[in-house]
């Protein structure tokens, strides 16, 4: 039964600290909440230290800084110097916009481990109609000041229908730009990109086509760049291993305190996510009932329950069955032995006909204005 598991719990490892929901860009596939601008409120420096102590004495290793833009929290430099000296492996997950040279130097010498730049495409003006604001050439510039200050480059490009046929610029971008990882993020549909998912989720002679493209520059660069492709769910017959399975390895702070065993778990209904604010991260990892809800595997149905593989991927993602399905117990559509499988083919279907219609809707954009309460 869902939320009643509680045995063989294995302490978080990995903690994403969504410092804030605010950010100068507005990318349309951004996985923030679509209601993100009525979540507000933010912990302060002090809840933030606790949650990084307690969480760090349970075993947290892995800290990822991100919102939103983590830059626009002021404390951010002392966050990273108190996450320093827990111990933590530290990682900025930034749009780049608005890292400095000073802001670089000034991270550095509080203890950042790791800083990960995103772009949204190979030229400037693609990449600053995603983004909403004009920041190619600060996007590029901070990731050479990334490289300057011996940080591993790490880029990311979230990949969909409207960069898609960029990929060999892309891929030129990134070396270029001497990046020494490069994450080619095809878009999970969450969040913002849910919303946009006709506009966005390429077809699938367009993904292939990329696909062989990423795959013969990969060999290409082999030793001098590591190239991680991410397969976007809908083209897949197998379901992810999602979060590496509910409440057993990632734990997620939102801005207002509220932990999640997923950034998206919050839209789940019956969750009762538990705030910061009322318990230790201890008490919220073992006995709350959004972290026990899809422990183990008893809450499965078929064909999860019974099939074989299930200790790999887990059922799949819980929100991805519940926005194609409605039902958040039920086996991930994208796994081919669904008995709703037909619900992906219906959206790559949708999404087609929508790449050749001459009537396109214009896209969603992340904004307070297009923010709003489902």
């Amino acid at each position: 039964m869902a939320g009643f598991n509680k045995t063989n719990i294995t302490p978080p490892r990995w903690l994403l600290a969504e410092l804030t929901y605010k950010c100068p860009l507005q990318c349309p596939y951004c996985s923030n909440p679509l209601d993100y601008a009525h979540n507000s409120s933010e912990i302060s420096t002090d809840d933030w230290k606790r949650v990084l102590s307690e969480a760090r004495k349970m075993g947290a290793v892995q800290l990822g800084f991100s919102g939103g833009e983590p830059l626009t929290r002021p404390d951010l430099p002392e966050l990273v110097k108190h996450a320093r000296e827990l111990g933590y492996y530290t990682n900025l997950i930034t749009s780049g916009y608005g890292l400095n040279e000073a802001k670089i130097i000034q991270l550095k010498q509080a203890g950042l481990d790791h800083i990960q730049v995103s772009i949204q495409a190979s030229s400037k003006d693609l990449n600053d109609h995603l983004a909403g604001t004009e920041s190619f050439q600060h996007k590029k510039e901070a990731a050479r000041l990334v490289k300057k200050h011996n940080y591993p480059m790490v880029l990311c490009v979230v990949i969909h229908r409207k960069n898609i046929h960029q990929m060999a610029e892309i891929l030129a971008m990134a070396e270029e730009l001497g990046a020494d990882y490069l994450e080619l993020a095809n878009t999970q549909y969450y969040g913002w990109a849910h919303a946009n998912r006709d506009l966005l989720l390429p077809t699938r002679e367009q993904f292939e086509k990329a696909e062989k493209i990423a795959q013969d520059f990969k060999k290409k660069v082999e030793g001098k760049m590591k190239i991680y492709y991410v397969v976007p769910d809908f083209y897949e017959d197998r379901p992810k291993a999602c979060m590496n399975g509910w409440g057993t390895t990632f734990l997620t702070i939102a801005p207002d305190g509220v932990a999640l065993p997923c950034h998206s778990a919050r839209d789940l209904p019956g969750m009762d996510c538990p705030n910061i604010n009322d318990y230790s991260v201890t008490d919220i990892w073992h006995e709350s009932k959004a972290f026990n809800f899809f422990r183990g595997n008893e809450w499965m149905q078929e064909t999860c329950r019974s099939c074989d593989e299930k200790d790999k991927d887990f059922g799949g993602c819980r929100c991805q069955a519940y926005l194609l399905t409605g039902d958040m117990y039920k086996t991930d559509p994208v796994c081919r032995k669904s008995p709703d499988r037909q619900v992906v083919q219906d959206a790559i279907d949708a999404a087609r006909d929508s790449a050749l219609s001459t009537d396109e809707k214009p896209l969603l954009f992340r904004n307070s204005k297009n923010s709003k309460t489902f």
